[in-house]
């Protein structure tokens, strides 16, 4: 076993319980930190970062919610001694223009692509397992999921090949410094059909509703959400539907030599854990 550490931050998340739970199995000597982590950190509180990075060669970046605080943590990692970062962004994000979705996520990898450390992309598309989380879960569940999603479809992308990937990327650096890896899954359904599969696999009757991108932040402050948060939600779906981040890629298959995980065995699995069952 290496004496290197490897630092996954976001810890407790949906992304970075997973990788740290892979490299456990690998026997990686790890450091895990969140916020209610046993190793405490916070994107607000700088002065505990130096303690985090102790000894640290690898970290998984999972960013903050907003643009800034990457910059200054990759230049406290640099003085540390880390030699290699993978950080979480999001698909296709060269493509996003003057979109105000994901300014966290660009600020961040302009933060990591520039410093003089080796670094990985991964810029996953969005994750199969929202339909059973936050923010779809609910509606799903209540029978109705409205959204401001037209025709345009997604490559939606399970979170364990997800996992798989950084887990493989943090534990071969040299393999795969200086690569952006797009993660989707194996074909693009629209959100429509996405509800339709869950609503097939479960036996449950669920509708999909095309809403406008105001109805869906006003329903999302209602639900008690920001006013900034749901707006950057339906942001995103207005992003979405330019149409330029609807194919597949075959970074995946490049990184573990297999195929994604398909849509329809996320489906599959979470009804089996009763994902979406009504009282």
């Amino acid at each position: 076993m290496s004496n290197d550490i490897t630092l996954v931050l976001g810890a407790t998340g949906n992304t970075g319980r997973r990788v740290a739970a892979r490299l456990r199995l690998r026997g990686t000597h790890l450091r895990t930190a969140s916020r209610s982590s046993q190793t405490a950190f916070d994107w607000f509180r700088p002065a505990d970062w130096d303690q985090v990075l102790r000894n640290v060669t690898t970290v998984y970046v999972v960013p903050p919610t907003v643009p800034g605080p990457v910059h200054d943590f990759v230049a406290r990692a640099e003085v540390a001694g880390v030699r290699h970062l993978v950080l979480l962004s999001g698909h296709g994000a060269d493509d996003w223009g003057d979109s105000e979705f994901g300014l966290d996520m660009r600020s961040a990898e302009e933060a990591v692509r520039g410093s003089a450390l080796d670094w990985t992309v991964l810029r996953p598309a969005n994750f199969a397992q929202n339909f059973d989380g936050p923010p779809f879960h609910g509606p799903l569940a209540a029978g109705e999921l409205a959204l401001p999603a037209g025709t345009v479809p997604e490559p939606f992308i399970d979170l364990e090949d997800v996992a798989d990937v950084a887990a493989a990327v943090l534990t071969e650096p040299g393999r795969h410094a200086g690569r952006i890896y797009e993660l989707t899954g194996p074909h693009a359904l629209t959100w429509a059909e996405a509800a339709e599969l869950i609503s097939r696999a479960s036996g449950l009757p669920i509708a999909y509703r095309q809403i406008s991108p105001a109805e869906y932040t006003a329903a999302l402050v209602q639900e008690g959400w920001s006013e900034h948060e749901a707006h950057v939600l339906a942001e995103m779906f207005v992003l979405l539907e330019r149409g330029a981040l609807a194919s597949t890629s075959d970074d995946v298959a490049t990184v573990l030599g297999r195929a994604p995980r398909t849509f329809e065995d996320y489906v599959l699995r979470s009804v089996a854990a009763g994902a979406w069952r009504r009282q």
